[in-house]
Formats: structure tokens, C-alpha cells, sequence
């Protein structure tokens, strides 16, 4: 089996924000020689701290992530500086996630731990055995796993209660794609500033990114290298990469720019609104078209006796025996349903289920509505709320292409947006946070 360290088995779930998890081989470089040294704060955020083997950690970590082509960091005080303003980031918006009620359930979190366990082909008792042999004890593996999902959850949480996409946008974007519009792959290095900046810090950031893009035009750095050296972008340790994206995913005040420009091209220095940017066109494809998509559809009555509120599985099964008895002999469905059935939702409706997809009511369902056939009444089955019996109406194969390109594009606005409105969001909380740096040129 291959070894994966920390980071690893990590980064195959958690974001690039990930730097709160250190590898096991940092863990066991950081616990032999340090033992004989006071640990100490780095930082104050708020009301907690960062200490510097959390940052040796982090940073360790990102040393790891870039064996091969470490002369592509930046220098130890830059690189130092870059890796402890994410762990303030981090702490932070665990914080807010605290403070907003953000919790994650240890259902939540096992089913985390087994998504990593399964992506990297492994058994729970192997992934246990693998992060104790990369010097990690499996209870700081879960909590590094339960900050990194309550992180998200925040951010889910942000974006479902800023973020809107009209149906309007939606029909620009597949009026887009279906000209042919393309994807592109970009690539950003930002200089920011702060809200409200003053002349002298524009002035000084324009000096910087004109450097910057002199740089890279003379080739003296590459765009990544640069990136990773200079950017203050959340992805700068990522090569400032933004991935592929189609041109509705662009923040509008770069899109005219884009499509001026070539592969392989640097934009002049932009003026947004967290800074100065400097846009790289990596690759340009065509976005394609979505293929025909059809959905298999099935149209069935049910009737259900629950079980639970005093009622066991074996009377459960009893009465349910009884009814279908009753529809077998000649009893109308839908009558009896009204009569006996216990499923609020449909007894109302003769237990009509109406049209749905094979597993829309649940896995138990699913799995017999596919063994019937049309006017087949099945046999009693159990699902995890009672007792059923299901007669099958008909079925049906839908074209869904149409209903799956516009979730498609749905999906596409909402990362676009959600993107900048967290990044908003996480300028704004670390402009009010009280935020004490205490690195020194000793550290």
C-alpha cells in the first residue's frame, strides 16, 4: 500500500484553506527536537492564539506539498507570514462558525473521515494504522477533519443566505454555451488593499504590481512562481490558479479583458476592488455542449403501516400481510389507502405517489418499483419507517438534458458569486478582528 502522509489523506476532501492540519512527518520532526524549547504565541486572534508549533506545522506542511520545486516558495519570512495569516483566517471564521451556530455532528464528521478512507482506497482500520505510522494520533486527525467541515459549513452557510442566481442569468449563461462560448483557465496574482486605502497605499500598490508584471514580461519569474512569492490571494500558495471556468464564472469587470487576450498572456495590472490584479489566460476550450440525458420515471400508489408509537415490527408486518390480502382478493387501492394507510403524504390521495424517479422515495422503494410491472401489486417490504405495499402504475423514460443544463449553470453562477462574496466576507472579518502579529526576525 502506499504511503500517503497527513496532508495527503487530507487534501483529497478539504479545501485549499487546509493549512490547519499538519503532516505526520512535520508532527514527529516538530515533537523530537522542540521538546527541550518553550513553546510560544505567534499570534492573538481575538480572544485565542496561534503558537509557533502550529505554525512550524503549517508551514513544514506547505514545504512537503512543494518537495521537488521548493525554490518556488518564497523566502522563509515571506513564506512564514503568508502561512500564519492563513491559520488567522482559519481561526477566525472557526470563531464566527461558533458564533453563528455552525456545528458538526459526529455523524457529520464519520462520514468525513469514511469519504477519505474511500478515496484513498482504504479501510477505516487502514487509514487508522496509516495516520498513527505517519506520527498522528487518529483523535487529531478527526479534529483537524471537524475545523476543516465546520469551514465549509459556514461557507455553505453564507452563500445560501447571500448569494442568488435569477432565471435570467441562467438563460444568458446557456445562450452562452450554446453558441459555443468558451472556458477558460485562469490564473490571478493580487496586491491587495484595504478598504477605504489612501493615496499613498494605491500608489504603493500600484508600484508593486507594475514590479511584478515587469517580472514576469522580462522573465525574470514565472506567473506561479510570482503568485506563490507576492500574491495576497487566498490561492497564492496554489500558483494563484483559479482553474477553468466558463466566461459567466469571471467577475464581469474582467471579462472584456479575457477575451482580448491569448494563451499564455498576462493582463496589464486591473483595478478591482479588493486591489491590483494581474490576470494570466492559462487555456481556452470549448465549453461543449450538455449531452442528452434521460431519466427513467415510474408512476405508483403506496400503502404503509408504520411502525414505532407502541406498534412492532411483527404487528406492523401482520396487519400490512392483511391488506395486501384484501387488494389481492379485488379491494380498490386507492379506497383502501384513504382507509388504512399511514402515509400522511399520499393516504390523503389513494397513496398516488405520482411521477418520480426510481430512488426520489428512498433506496426501499426504488428497489422494488423496479421489480414490478405495470398493474403489479408487490409484496409486503419494509423501508425504515414501516411496512409497505406498493402497486405499480406505470413508467416512463424523460429527456431531463434541459432541467440538467440549467442546474448545471445554476451551479456555475453560485460558484462564481459565492466566490466573491467570501472573499468579502473573510476581507471584512479580518479588517474587524483584532489581529496581534508576533513573529520577529528570530522566529
Amino acid at each position: 500500500m502506499q504511503k500517503l502522509t497527513m496532508s495527503r489523506l487530507l487534501l483529497t476532501l478539504l479545501l485549499p484553506l487546509s493549512l490547519l492540519a499538519a503532516s505526520p512527518a512535520t508532527f514527529a520532526q516538530a515533537a523530537a527536537p522542540q521538546t527541550s524549547t518553550v513553546d510560544r504565541i505567534v499570534a492573538v486572534v481575538d480572544d485565542d492564539v496561534i503558537l509557533k508549533s502550529e505554525l512550524d506545522r503549517a508551514e513544514q506542511n506547505i514545504r512537503q506539498q512543494y518537495a521537488g520545486h521548493i525554490t518556488e516558495l518564497p523566502p522563509e519570512d515571506v513564506l512564514q507570514k503568508q502561512v500564519l495569516e492563513r491559520l488567522v483566517l482559519a481561526r477566525l471564521q472557526l470563531t464566527r462558525a461558533a458564533d453563528s451556530g455552525v456545528k458538526v455532528s459526529d455523524a457529520e464528521l464519520d462520514q468525513g473521515v469514511q469519504r477519505v478512507a474511500d478515496q484513498n482506497k482504504m479501510t477505516m482500520a487502514q487509514m487508522q494504522q496509516q495516520i498513527i505510522t505517519d506520527g498522528l494520533t487518529y483523535d487529531e486527525f478527526r479534529k483537524s477533519m471537524r475545523d476543516e467541515i465546520t469551514i465549509q459549513k459556514l461557507q455553505q452557510s453564507l452563500v445560501q443566505t447571500r448569494v442568488a442566481v435569477s432565471d435570467t442569468e441562467i438563460d444568458s449563461e446557456l445562450a452562452t454555451e450554446s453558441a459555443g462560448g468558451p472556458q477558460v483557465h485562469l490564473a490571478h496574482i493580487l496586491v491587495g488593499l484595504p478598504d477605504g486605502a489612501t493615496a499613498d497605499q494605491i500608489k504603493t500598490a500600484q508600484g508593486k504590481v507594475d514590479g511584478i508584471k515587469e517580472l514576469i514580461d522580462q522573465g525574470k519569474m514565472e506567473f506561479a512562481a510570482a503568485a506563490i512569492r507576492y500574491s495576497d490571494s487566498q490561492n497564492a500558495l496554489e500558483g494563484g490558479d483559479l482553474g477553468w471556468r466558463s466566461l459567466d464564472e469571471v467577475p464581469p469587470a474582467f471579462t472584456e479583458i479575457v477575451k482580448t487576450m491569448k494563451p499564455g498572456q498576462v493582463s496589464q495590472p486591473i483595478r478591482g476592488v479588493s486591489g491590483f490584479q494581474l490576470l494570466k489566460l492559462v487555456e481556452i476550450r470549448d465549453a461543449g455542449h450538455v449531452a442528452p440525458q434521460q431519466q427513467t420515471e415510474f408512476h405508483a400508489q403506496n400503502l404503509m403501516v408504520r411502525v414505532g408509537n407502541g406498534v412492532t415490527v411483527d404487528q406492523a408486518k401482520t396487519k400490512i400481510d392483511a391488506l395486501r390480502a384484501q387488494l389481492v382478493a379485488g379491494t380498490d387501492f386507492a379506497t383502501l389507502a384513504k382507509k388504512e394507510s399511514e402515509d400522511s403524504s399520499t393516504s390523503d390521495k389513494g397513496g398516488d405517489m405520482g411521477w418520480f424517479p426510481t430512488n426520489a422515495w428512498g433506496s426501499a422503494v426504488g428497489n422494488q418499483i423496479q421489480q414490478l410491472k405495470d398493474g403489479e401489486i408487490s409484496q409486503p417490504f419494509r423501508s425504515d419507517i414501516g411496512w409497505h405495499v406498493l402497486k405499480r402504475l406505470g413508467s416512463r423514460v424523460t429527456d431531463i438534458s434541459v432541467q440538467a443544463a440549467r442546474d448545471a449553470a445554476r451551479e456555475a453562477i453560485t460558484r462564481r458569486k459565492a466566490q466573491d462574496e467570501y472573499d468579502n466576507f473573510l476581507r471584512q472579518m479580518r479588517s474587524e478582528a483584532y489581529v496581534d502579529i508576533r513573529l520577529s526576525d528570530k522566529t
